[in-house]
């Protein structure tokens, strides 16, 4: 199956050809059977109690080992739901081995990560924890950081009554509850599919139709448009190293599959203008050249500037509304508290 890897490719149209009327009710027929739109409001709407922990766990940097990174430094709400950093930088410093997806919408992939290791939002938000290459911690110093800060015992109660309720695995689970409300609705693309014909603009519905016509749509589909499958990396032409390296093999690291070398999930596009760089990798800064890059290596194509200016106004129409966080106040350490590790 051809796929555009990470961001799109696009079918031939004449250099500088001026942008073709679209109809956009038959435009539209076409694409609800392709897509779905974010819901105004998370369905099925995740425990107000557990929502509120995870939201303070999720800015906490005291899950970490040395005490200055949370889920919010790799994964910042404030920029698109990603650092805006080729790799992140963890623990004393260390690199991480590829670029932070974006958190916003991530309920509706697959899997989480770029090899899918993880099955769910839970399993994700325990493995930066005691990753050493990035927080740095082990599940039971998590445990134990936490029930040394008093001010959580209420609220983990509150979250999940019942005997011992501050464990590791509640921790990761109200962290996903809060994940799971970091949806974007009302991008231009969900209001043209709820029946709006001015939603989008007359080159984003040009960008639309080549999005479609090229095949793009076989692998960056559906609710997320991307991220409910996985692709190899360079089906027509192995992109540069820099783009790909040779070292990381994607998902092969995962299942030991031969076949499965070089293979990623496929991410979602939503938001796509604000999360550069762009690419497992972090390579690519600039999305119009992710888009050629796309074109010659998922299907083979030379795109021109007009048909990247086109597609590249599309992805501009799946920026949505961003959630609105209050950014919480968090329990103080006592004298008792776990230091931090440097």
């Amino acid at each position: 199956m051809r796929h555009l890897g990470y961001a799109i490719a696009a079918f031939a149209a004449g250099a500088g050809a001026a942008v073709a009327a679209e109809d956009p009710a038959a435009l539209r027929e076409e694409a609800i059977a392709i897509f779905e739109p974010i819901p105004e409001t998370p369905d099925p709407a995740p425990d107000a109690a557990r929502v509120e922990l995870g939201k303070m766990l999720y800015f906490e940097p005291r899950l970490s080992e040395g005490h200055n990174i949370s889920c919010n430094t790799c994964h910042n709400l404030g920029t698109g739901g990603a650092d805006l950093a080729r790799v992140s930088l963890g623990h004393r410093w260390q690199e991480g081995g590829r670029n932070s997806p974006t958190v916003l919408n991530s309920v509706y992939n697959l899997a989480q990560f770029w090899d899918g290791r993880a099955a769910d939002l839970q399993a994700q938000a325990g493995g930066p924890m005691v990753n050493p290459v990035e927080m740095g911690s082990t599940p039971e110093h998590v445990v134990e950081q936490l029930k040394g800060i008093p001010g959580y015992e209420a609220y983990f109660a509150a979250a999940f009554p019942g005997d011992d309720p501050l464990t590791f695995e509640n921790a990761t689970s109200a962290i996903a509850a809060f994940e799971d409300t970091l949806i974007t609705p009302d991008a231009p693309f969900d209001l043209f599919l709820k029946g709006d014909d001015t939603a989008m603009n007359a080159e984003q519905m040009a960008g639309l139709r080549t999005f479609i016509d090229s095949g793009c749509v076989a692998c960056h589909n559906g609710i997320n448009v991307g991220g409910d499958s996985y692709q190899p990396f360079g089906v027509m032409a192995a992109p540069d190293a820099a783009v790909l390296p040779p070292d990381d093999k994607g998902r092969f690291a995962v299942t030991r599959t031969e076949g499965d070398e070089y293979v990623f999930k496929v991410p979602t596009l939503r938001n796509i203008v604000l999360t550069p760089p762009y690419f497992h990798s972090g390579s690519v800064w600039d999305l119009n050249d992710a888009v050629a890059i796309m074109g010659t290596a998922q299907l083979g194509e030379e795109l021109d500037d007009a048909q990247v200016g086109q597609i590249v106004a599309f992805l501009g129409a799946l920026t949505g509304r961003m959630p609105q966080v209050i950014y919480p106040t968090l329990p103080p350490s006592t004298a008792d508290t776990p230091r931090p590790q440097p």
